[in-house]
C-alpha cells in the first residue's frame, strides 16, 4: 500500500550523494547543496556512501535506506532528496519504505524553474517539461489512482482514475504543443525581423550561476533578477547594446546549463535556446574562480552541441576576476590577432571596456568600412545608405560625383547595393581603383 502524499511536500530535507567512480552518474556535492537550497528547501543531513554500480531496486541498496529512515525520523524531516536520476520504480520503492516523498535530481531542478518562471512562455516550457517528466510517474504515491470510479450513477465498466489522468495529461500536453507552437512562431517573426534590420545579436550563454545576468545588468543598464543562486535566471532578455566599431547589437540573456541538463528540459526550452543557436556571436560566461571550471565549460559545450550552436563564433568570457589572486583584466588572442578570450570582473566592472572592443573586433570582420564614390545618377545608394544611418561622412568632388565615408553591416550594404541597383563587385568583390 502506497503512503497518502503530504499536499504540500516539506521543507525539511535529507540529501542523499552516491560517490560513483568517473562516469556518466558522477554528480558534484557542492552544486546539489547549491540547487537544495535554490529549490527552497532546508537541507538538515547529508547521507554518503560509495557505489560501483547503482541498486536496481532502491538506488542505494537496502542498508542505506534503514540509515536514511533513522536519519528522518531524527530530524522529523518530510523529503529525501536525490543528488541522482531515480527511475519511477525506484521512486516508489524509496517511497514505500521511507513513507516520504521522494524527489530525485531531475525532479528538484524541474521545481527550481517552475518557482523561477515569469513569462507566460517559461511557464508553459516548465509545465511541458513537468507534465513530461510526471507522466511515468502517475501511479507512485496516489493509492486513489488505481481505483475505478464508483458512486451512484458511476458504477459499472469504466475507466480507472489512473486512466482518466493519463488521458488528462496527454490533452494537457497536446494542448500546451499547440500554444507553444504560437509562441514560438511570434519568436520566429521577430527574429526574422532583426535578420532584415541586420542587427546583430550576440547571445549570453553558460553555467549556471557564472555571472550572465549580472554582467547583462551592467552592460545594459537592465534589471533582470541577478543573484548568487542557481538559475537565478530562467526567461530570455534582449536588450540593445552599442559596441565600438558596429553599433547597436542585441543582447540577449539566456537560461544557465548545468551538467546532466534533463534532455526533456532541453526539448522544452528549444525556442529560449534557438536564441543561442542564431545568434551573431556566443559570449560564453565563465566563472573563473570555481573548482569545476573546465567540468562547466565542457557541460556547456556539450548543450551548445545539443542544440546545434556549437557553429556559431565563441568569445569565452572568464568572470569574476576579482576572485583570483593577481588576475588582471586582459584579452586572450589567437594566433591570428583575433580574441578568443577576455578576463573580467562584472560586478566590479573590471574589464568592460575591453570586452565591449573584443566584441566589436570579433563582429566588425562582417563589416563594411570604407571610402565610396558615387555619380550623381546613383543618387538613390546615398539615400538608402542615409535611411540606414550608415554615412560618417560626405564631400563632393569637382565633377559632382559624391565621396563617402560608409560603415555598416556587410550583408547590410549587399541589399543596399541591390535596392539601388548597383553591381556589387564594383565596391566588395573587386579592388577599387584610386581616386584621383
Amino acid at each position: 500500500m502506497f503512503f497518502e502524499r503530504h499536499e504540500n511536500g516539506g521543507e525539511t530535507a535529507v540529501l542523499v550523494h552516491i560517490d560513483f567512480p568517473e562516469g556518466a552518474n558522477r554528480e558534484d556535492v557542492n552544486e546539489f547543496r547549491e540547487l537544495v537550497v535554490s529549490a527552497g528547501a532546508d537541507p538538515v543531513e547529508l547521507v554518503t556512501t560509495r557505489r560501483d554500480v547503482p541498486d536496481a531496486k532502491t538506488f542505494i541498496g537496502k542498508g542505506k535506506v534503514e540509515e536514511i529512515a533513522g536519519v528522518l525520523r531524527m530530524y522529523g524531516a518530510e523529503l529525501v532528496i536525490f543528488n541522482h536520476s531515480l527511475s519511477p520504480s525506484q521512486e516508489r520503492n524509496l517511497e514505500r519504505a521511507l513513507q516520504c516523498r521522494v524527489l530525485d535530481r531531475t525532479g528538484l531542478i524541474l521545481d527550481i524553474f517552475a518557482q523561477r518562471a515569469r513569462t507566460h512562455e517559461g511557464k508553459l516550457q516548465v509545465e511541458l517539461a513537468q507534465l513530461q517528466y510526471q507522466s511515468t510517474r502517475l501511479v507512485r504515491g496516489w493509492t486513489h489512482l488505481e481505483r475505478q470510479k464508483g458512486g451512484i450513477g458511476l458504477r459499472g465498466p469504466g475507466e480507472t482514475q489512473l486512466e482518466t489522468d493519463r488521458r488528462l495529461l496527454r490533452e494537457r500536453v497536446k494542448n500546451i504543443h499547440a500554444r507553444l507552437e504560437k509562441v514560438h512562431a511570434q519568436r520566429d517573426q521577430v527574429r526574422r525581423a532583426r535578420r532584415r534590420s541586420s542587427v546583430p545579436t550576440v547571445a549570453i550563454v553558460g553555467y549556471t550561476n557564472a555571472g550572465k545576468s549580472t554582467l547583462f545588468n551592467t552592460v545594459t543598464a537592465a534589471e533582470v533578477y541577478a543573484a548568487d543562486q542557481l538559475f537565478a535566471t530562467l526567461d530570455p532578455t534582449l536588450r540593445r547594446y552599442d559596441v565600438e566599431n558596429v553599433g547597436e547589437v542585441v543582447l540577449a540573456d539566456t537560461v544557465g546549463f548545468i551538467r546532466h541538463l534533463p534532455h526533456k528540459l532541453v526539448e522544452a526550452f528549444q525556442a529560449t535556446l534557438q536564441e543561442a543557436a542564431e545568434a551573431d556571436l556566443l559570449m560564453h560566461v565563465i566563472d573563473c574562480a570555481a573548482a569545476e571550471r573546465d567540468g562547466n565549460i565542457e557541460q556547456v559545450e556539450l548543450v551548445l552541441s545539443e542544440i546545434e550552436a556549437d557553429d556559431v563564433p565563441q568569445l569565452r568570457v572568464y568572470n569574476k576576476i576579482d576572485l583570483l589572486e593577481h588576475a588582471e583584466a586582459r584579452i586572450e588572442r589567437n594566433d591570428e590577432g583575433m580574441p578568443v578570450a577576455v578576463w573580467i570582473s562584472a560586478q566590479k566592472q573590471l574589464g568592460l571596456d575591453l570586452l565591449n572592443q573584443a566584441i566589436g573586433e570579433l563582429l566588425a570582420t562582417e563589416m563594411f568600412s570604407d571610402e565610396i564614390r558615387l555619380m550623381p545618377a546613383e543618387a538613390k545608394l546615398r539615400s538608402i545608405l542615409f535611411e540606414l544611418g550608415a554615412i560618417e561622412q560626405e564631400e563632393y568632388a569637382d565633377n559632382g560625383d559624391m565621396l563617402l565615408t560608409v560603415h555598416l553591416q556587410l550583408q547590410d550594404f549587399r541589399r543596399a547595393l541591390a535596392r539601388a541597383g548597383i553591381d556589387e563587385s564594383r565596391f566588395i568583390e573587386q579592388e577599387k581603383e584610386a581616386w584621383q
